[in-house]
């Protein structure tokens, strides 16, 4: 048996604290991580707190892990003993499902995610089926790579799903750990981008980080003389907007994406969707196809999110850090 020395939250909103388990025998799908780096996410926190009401306790976190492979069950394909993988918010999928067959192994209907009622990545092992632990290209710093396992894919996915153009005027609403990475992948994918921010004091960095423009989202007038510009506009924070300020700002067809998780209801009238054809949608993160595809494009265009690094053992640090809105722009824990 394997034991398994993590961090774990006794109950909602309870700090961190040295927690061991075992590890029951390995299946022939899955894989053992050696945990070197893990990112830190607002998911984490919002799962400590149970505020989605899906949490069990005792709750380890951590579903940006990025290591090497420990143990290899019998039918692992693609991998070997000592490869450095990364491994994100889902953990298992069934591949036999119809979304699986299609290729869609985020939206397996069983889909088994690495930190809903299983341990995740604040450990020194973690564990997931063979599929979903994703080798790191060569180029790509394992120190700030975990972040791409989520937050990156998160933004990443809707780019290739919903066929964005370099030719593609888009909008990023949120300058934090999400949309940061949006504005690298946007601007190295060629897109005219937008950064939306109410934060003034964000325009220097978001520009360095691809924003060709930027624009103070508490500024009525400069919104306003948006209108029917964007092509697509990808909303990264969650929390309330007015969102028919950005729904304006859409062209014919434009459509406005959210992947940040508002738990309210959006008012958005119907007609300001109906006459030029505009649409919200939402989606989650991407399938291992796409994962692949995004850290071979990080790779390529040395892409790499904005990072501070805290040990392992100062896991509740990190956290308050990040529940105070101050990690600029992610967390990385180093085991």
């Amino acid at each position: 048996m394997t034991v398994v020395h993590a961090y774990a939250a006794k109950a909602p909103g309870a700090p961190l604290e040295p927690f061991t388990y075992e590890l029951g025998p390995l299946g022939p799908d899955q894989v053992d991580i050696k945990v070197e780096y893990c990112g830190v996410c607002h998911s984490d926190l919002s799962m400590r707190n149970n505020e989605w009401g899906m949490t069990s306790y005792p709750f380890v976190p951590g579903h940006e892990a990025v290591g090497t492979i420990m143990a290899l069950g019998s039918n692992a394909k693609g991998l070997k003993i000592g490869q450095r993988v990364g491994l994100g918010w889902n953990s298992g999928s069934c591949l036999h499902c119809r979304p699986c067959r299609n290729g869609d192994l985020n939206m397996c209907d069983t889909a088994e995610q690495t930190i809903v009622a299983r341990h995740g990545g604040f450990a020194d092992v973690v564990r997931c089926n063979w599929e979903w632990a994703l080798p790191l290209p060569d180029g790509l710093d394992a120190k700030i790579a975990g972040p791409l396992f989520c937050g990156g894919i998160t933004v990443f996915n809707p780019i290739v799903q919903l066929g964005i153009k370099p030719t593609h005027k888009v909008g990023v609403i949120g300058i934090g750990g999400l949309g940061h990475m949006a504005l690298m992948f946007l601007s190295h994918w060629g897109c005219e981008v937008t950064a939306f921010t109410s934060s003034p004091g964000k325009e220097d960095e978001a520009k360095a980080m691809g924003a060709h423009h930027v624009v103070n989202s508490r500024d009525s007038a400069a919104m306003a003389k948006l209108a029917g510009k964007f092509d697509f506009i990808i909303n990264t924070v969650n929390v309330s907007l007015n969102w028919n300020d950005y729904i304006n700002a859409l062209g014919p067809k434009g459509r406005l994406h959210m992947v940040g998780a508002v738990l309210e209801p959006m008012k958005i009238g119907a007609f300001s969707l109906i006459g030029k054809q505009r649409s919200v949608s939402g989606s989650p993160v991407g399938a291992p196809a796409t994962m692949l595809d995004m850290l071979d494009f990080c790779a390529l265009h040395h892409i790499a999110p904005k990072v501070e690094v805290f040990k392992m053992a100062d896991v509740n640090a990190a956290l308050a850090h990040l529940e105070a809105g101050k990690a600029r722009y992610r967390i990385v824990l180093e085991a």
